[in-house]
């Protein structure tokens, strides 16, 4: 793979020559002590130095709600599909969540290929940044998600004076060769990156005592395990943990008829397995009508359902669902710990 140095100096007017190109930048950036992803007006917007984002980049490929089709009632119905996908430009993308973009590629092309996800993505440009300052809740480097080779067109890291630039595809050479000012990175500046990658791993708080691949068997064993009871007995039913899940990706399917009867669109909208009504059915019944196999599902889903359906775990460390917890019971690091500790 080939490595450019782009010096800090340099960093705001690629960034300024993004932003004024044809495709849409989107990045992180400060809100209310937080940082979320939105659209970039200008470079100083932009910080490459956060823990983590309130929600995913995953929205903007796959969003909150979204218009499938439209339609027209009437003696001769018409439908029209609405595809809705333009040029965009992800910017600052943390190893985690492009590992979680890698799962939903899979997931939403495997099957049954979904024409809506496929077609954002095709006109995404991914430029990822290395987590030098991560979440306390995250542990990433324990699934081997703290850095990334693979799902990117351009990756930063922070070396102090400059950033090392991964390049991971030819669109990703081609916005450095057309926005940026770059020089090839030295043998020096490349040991810098393993040097910050390696101070910032010794930085995560969270540890998972067991390997990604021992999760679906361990899992196998402990359907019976008192601590589903124990734990979600706490269970607001809120859904934030799948909210800001960068991996989630279940969905409600609903159609809007105006009032006028002639017209309306059918649209989908983020759906997930810790609501109450996301197993209910007709009849009044309810698959997981209870907290406790609600939040048994959503940990099976994480560390054995994924895994056994796309090979990829269904969780990528990133701490998300732990910091929106208003109940303190959602770190699948947690539940995972516990029943290692349990299985002994």
């Amino acid at each position: 793979m080939e490595n450019k140095i782009i010096e800090k100096q340099n960093m705001a007017p690629f960034v300024d020559n993004l932003i004024n190109a044809e495709a849409e930048v989107i990045g992180p950036k400060r809100k209310d002590g937080k940082y979320a992803f939105d659209k970039l007006i200008e470079t100083g917007e932009l910080c490459l130095d956060y823990d983590t984002t309130l929600l995913p980049p995953k929205m903007y490929l796959f969003p909150p709600k979204e218009t499938l089709i439209k339609f027209e009632l009437g003696k001769e119905p018409e439908v029209e599909p609405v595809v809705e996908a333009k040029p965009l430009i992800l910017f600052g993308v943390h190893p985690y969540d492009i590992k979680a973009i890698e799962l939903l590629d899979v997931a939403f092309s495997t099957t049954n290929p979904d024409i809506n996800y496929l077609s954002k993505r095709e006109k995404a440009v991914i430029i990822g940044v290395d987590c030098l300052n991560p979440n306390p809740n995250a542990f990433c480097p324990s699934l081997g998600t703290a850095t990334a080779e693979t799902g990117f067109d351009l990756m930063l890291t922070d070396i102090g004076d400059s950033y090392v630039v991964a390049i991971g595809s030819s669109k990703g050479e081609q916005l450095l060769t057309k926005y940026a000012e770059t020089r090839e990175a030295s043998q020096v500046e490349l040991a810098q990156r393993n040097s910050e990658r390696q101070k910032a791993l010794a930085r995560y708080k969270v540890t998972l005592n067991i390997s990604p691949e021992e999760l679906p068997q361990l899992l196998d064993k402990s359907w019976d395990s008192p601590w589903w009871k124990e734990k979600s007995e706490k269970c607001l039913s809120c859904g934030s943990c799948i909210v800001v899940c960068p991996t989630c990706f279940c969905f409600d399917v609903q159609d809007d008829v105006t009032l006028n009867l002639k017209e309306g669109e059918r649209y989908r909208q983020w759906d997930g397995c810790m609501l109450v009504d996301f197993a209910a059915v007709a009849g009044g019944g309810n698959f997981r009508g209870d907290k406790e196999s609600r939040f048994r599902h959503r940990m099976y889903r994480k560390g054995k359902y994924i895994w056994e359906r796309y090979g990829k775990l269904g969780c990528v460390g990133c701490g998300r669902c732990a910091s929106a917890c208003l109940a303190e019971i959602a770190s699948p690091a947690e539940t995972f710990n516990r029943l290692k500790e349990e299985s002994k």
